[in-house]
C-alpha cells in the first residue's frame, strides 16, 4: 500500500517520492509500468525501448516481469533493451559481470531477441572505448530514444557508475569508481583487489534524455544520499540530483529509505503533524539537541522559536511537557535486563516474575551476541538466568582463506603427533590446500572448506559463551541451511529455517527472546534471521503454545547502527569493568578480528565500533538531562499483538 503525505512541501523535496510497504510492492508497481509500457507499444505495433539497471534494487522487478512473462504471457518481442553500465575491464563470461547479472536475472527466462539486447562491452580494446562509447548514443537514438529508464542510487550518490565530479552533459564514456562504489562492491568480488576501479557507463544527458525516469531505494543505508538527492541543491557531487531537472520522475522507497528525511526528522518544519507518543518525544529530543540544552531546561520560547507552539499549546506549556518526556526517557533505564525481583514499579521495562527467567538470544552470525548485547547477555548471566544463545548461521563465508589452511593444518598436525598418518582427513587436507591456491574470486568453497570455516567460527562462538559464563548445553548451533549457498547471495527462506526455529523455541519455551533488529546489515542476513524467528513464534503461538502470551521479544541492533533515543524501551547501562568483559569476549571471535572478509564501510573493529556506538547512546542520555554512565546497550520491544503499529 502507498503511502502519502499531504503535508510535505515542494521547496522541500524536490522529486516526486512514494513510500511503499516494501521491496516487493515496489517491485510490483514498477514492473507494471513497464508492461503497461510495452502492451501499449505492441497495440501501435512499434518496439518499447527500455534502459536497465543492475544491483540488488532491480532484481526483485525483473523477477516480476519474469513471473508475468510465463504465467501472463507478457511478450518481450518488440522489447530493445539499453543496460546503464558494465566494469572495465570485464570478461562477460564472468559471472560478475553485468551481461550474466542481466541473463541470470532476466534475459535467459524471457522471449526478448537477442539482438535487441545492449550492454556496454567490457572487453573492448582501451583506444576503441571511446568509439565504442559513441557508437552505442548513437545505437540508443536509432532506437527512438529510450521509453522508461531504471535507475538504484549508489550511496556515493552515482546512477549508472556516473560518480561525483560528473557534470549534466556527460554521456557514455569510461570513468574511475569512487572508493565507496568499490568497497562497497567488495561482497561480489571477494576483496578490493578484485573489483575492477574503472566502468563504462551511461551518462548523465543520456539518462536525463529518457521519456520517464523511475528510481528505487531501498533500506536505512540509501536514506542519507536520498535526501540529498531529493532535497539538496542540483549538483554534480549528488549526481542523482540531476534527476531534479527531468520533468518525469518518480522515486519509489521504503519506510526505512526516508528514516533521514525531513519529513521523518522533524516534520513539523514542513507542515502540519500528527503528535503520536512517539512523534513528541522525537520533537523534544530534537529541540534539546537543537538547544543543546538537557530537557528539563527547555523553555516555552524554545518550543516556539523552533515551530513547535502547536505542541507546546496541545500539552499546556514546556513545564509538564519537559518531566512527561524526562520521565519516559528515564524509566527506559534498567540494570535488570531479566526483570528486578521484587520491583513494584509498572515503568520498568521487564516483568519481575518469573525471577528467573529463560533467556534466548538469537545470534544471526556466530559473534553478534557479544558485539551487540554483550553487557547484557554478562548482566543476565551474572544475575542467575537462564541463558541461551542460539547461532542462527554458520558465519563460514567470512573467514580468510589462510584461515581455513591454518586450521586445517593443526588438525593433521595433532593427529601426527598421535601417531596417526594417512587418514581420510589428510587426503581432505591436500584437497583443501590445492582448492585454496588456484581459487578465484567468485569461486565457492568445497563442501570440505565451508566446514573447516564453519567449525572455526564455531569454536570462537563457542569459546565466547564459555568466557560469559553461558552453560555449554545452552549454546545452540542452528546451521539454517538458506545460508549455506557458500557465497554472499544466500537462498530463499525455506520450511526447513523455520522448523529449526520452531524446534528450538519448543525447547526452551523462553521468557524472553532477544534478537537482532540490525536491518543494515549490508549482506541482508540478519533481516532474513529476524523474520525467520517472526514466523517460528507466530506459528507457535497460532498453534495455541501458552508460553509465547508471556514471552517478550527484545530487539538489538549490532555493528551497523543503533536504535533512535526516542525509540528505545529499554536501556541497559554497562560499567567501564562490564565494558571491558565485553571487549574480552568479542576477542574470542579471532577470525574476525583486526580486520574481517566484510567490514563494511567502517574501517573500525567491531569491539571498536560497539564501543563507541554504546558510549554515544550514553553521552545522548547524559545530554538529555539523564544520569552519567560510561555505556549503554539498547533495545526495542517487537509488539507481535499491535506489529502494525510498530512498522509505522
Amino acid at each position: 500500500m502507498t503511502k502519502t503525505f499531504n503535508y510535505i512541501e515542494r521547496t522541500v523535496e524536490k522529486l516526486p517520492v512514494q513510500i511503499l510497504e516494501n521491496q516487493q510492492e515496489g517491485a510490483v508497481l514498477i514492473a507494471g509500468l513497464i508492461a503497461d509500457l510495452i502492451k501499449e507499444k505492441q497495440a501501435n505495433n512499434e518496439m518499447a525501448v527500455l534502459g536497465l539497471a543492475t544491483g540488488s534494487s532491480p532484481i526483485k522487478i525483473y523477477r516480476e516481469l519474469v513471473r508475468m512473462h510465463k504465467e501472463e504471457g507478457l511478450s518481450f518481442q518488440n522489447v530493445i533493451t539499453f543496460n546503464l553500465d558494465e566494469y572495465y575491464p570485464m570478461d562477460p563470461a564472468s559471472n560478475k559481470s553485468y551481461v550474466h547479472f542481466m541473463h541470470e536475472h532476466l534475459f535467459n527466462h524471457i522471449d526478448i531477441k537477442p539482438e535487441n539486447v545492449n550492454i556496454p562491452d567490457g572487453t573492448v580494446a582501451i583506444d576503441q572505448v571511446a568509439e565504442f562509447c559513441a557508437a552505442y548514443e548513437e545505437k540508443i537514438l536509432a532506437a527512438g530514444g529510450i521509453d522508461i529508464q531504471i535507475l538504484g542510487i549508489g550511496r556515493s550518490g552515482h546512477i549508472g557508475f556516473n560518480e561525483p565530479g560528473s557534470t549534466a552533459n556527460s554521456t557514455t564514456r569510461l570513468v574511475k569508481l569512487d572508493g565507496i562504489t568499490i568497497r562497497d562492491a567488495i561482497k561480489d568480488f571477494g576483496s578490493e583487489e578484485a573489483v575492477p576501479h574503472r566502468a563504462i557507463t551511461m551518462g548523465i544527458e543520456t539518462i536525463l534524455s529518457a521519456r520517464k525516469i523511475i528510481l528505487a531505494g531501498w533500506g536505512k543505508s540509501k536514506s542519507a544520499i536520498l535526501k540529498a538527492m531529493i532535497e539538496g541543491p542540483v549538483s554534480s557531487d549528488v549526481p542523482a540530483s540531476f534527476l531534479q531537472l527531468h520533468n518525469d520522475v518518480s522515486v519509489y522507497v521504503d519506510e526505512p529509505a526516508v528514516s533521514e528525511f525531513t519529513r521523518t526528522k522533524a516534520p513539523w518544519l514542513v507542515g502540519v503533524c500528527e503528535w503520536t507518543p512517539r512523534m513528541v518525544r522525537r520533537a523534544v529530543i530534537w529541540l534539546s539537541q537543537k538547544t543543546q540544552k538537557p530537557i528539563l531546561k527547555l523553555t516555552n520560547d524554545d518550543y516556539k522559536k523552533e515551530g513547535l507552539r502547536d505542541l507546546l499549546a496541545q500539552y499546556g506549556g514546556a513545564y509538564d511537557l519537559n518531566i512527561k518526556i524526562f520521565s519516559e526517557i528515564r524509566d527506559t533505564i534498567t540494570g535488570w535486563p531479566g526483570g528486578k525481583p521484587g520491583a513494584t514499579e509498572k515503568t520498568r521495562p521487564e516483568r519481575p516474575v518469573p525471577a528467573v527467567k529463560r533467556s534466548l538470544i538469537f545470534s544471526p552470525h556466530p559473534d553478534d551476541d557479544v558485539i551487540s548485547m554483550g553487557g547484557t547477555l554478562l548482566r543476565l548471566v551474572d544475575q542467575k538466568h537462564d541463558v541461551h544463545v542460539a547461532y542462527q548461521t554458520s558465519g563460514n563465508i567470512a573467514v580468510f582463506d589462510d584461515d581455513a589452511i591454518r586450521f586445517s593444518q593443526f588438525a593433521i598436525d595433532l593427529l601426527e603427533s598421535q601417531g596417526e598418518k594417512g587418514s581420510k582427513l589428510h587426503q581432505s587436507h591436500v584437497e583443501l590446500i590445492d582448492f585454496l591456491k588456484n581459487k578465484k574470486p567468485g569461486d565457492i568453497d568445497t563442501p570440505f572448506v565451508k566446514n573447516v570455516k564453519g567449525l572455526i567460527r564455531r569454536g570462537e562462538a563457542a569459546a565466547a559463551c564459555r568466557f560469559s559464563g553461558v552453560k555449554e548445553d545452552n549454546v545452540h548451533f542452528l546451521n539454517l541451511p538458506f545460508y549455506e549457498t557458500g557465497q554472499v547471495e544466500k537462498g530463499p527462506v525455506s520450511d526447513a529455517d523455520v522448523q529449526i526455529v520452531v524446534d528450538l523455541l519448543r525447547a526452551v519455551k523462553p521468557h524472553q527472546i532477544f534478537a537482532a533488529g540490525d536491518l543494515q546489515d549490508p549482506h541482508g542476513t540478519h533481516e532474513v534471521c529476524l523474520q525467520i524467528i517472526f514466523k517460528a513464534f507466530r506459528k507457535l503461538r497460532e498453534a495455541g503454545e501458552e508460553w509465547t502470551n508471556d514471552c517478550y521479544t527484545w530487539l538489538y541492533r549490532g555493528a551497523w547502527q543503533e536504535w533512535d533515543v526516542e525509540d528505545i524501551e529499554m536501556a541497559v547501562p554497562i560499567s567501564p569493568d562490564e565494558l571491558m568483559r565485553k571487549r574480552k569476549a568479542i576477542f574470542k571471535h579471532q577470525s574476525q578480528k583486526d580486520e574481517p572478509v566484510f567490514p563494511g564501510e567502517d574501517k573500525r573493529e567491531f569491539w571498536q565500533r560497539a564501543e563507541d556506538r554504546n558510549r554515544e547512546t550514553a553521552k545522548i542520555y547524559d545530554e538529555l538531562g539523564l544520569v552519567e554512565y560510561e555505556a549503554i546497550e539498547a533495545f526495542v520491544r517487537y509488539p507481535f499483538e499491535d506489529e502494525e503499529s510498530f512498522l509505522k
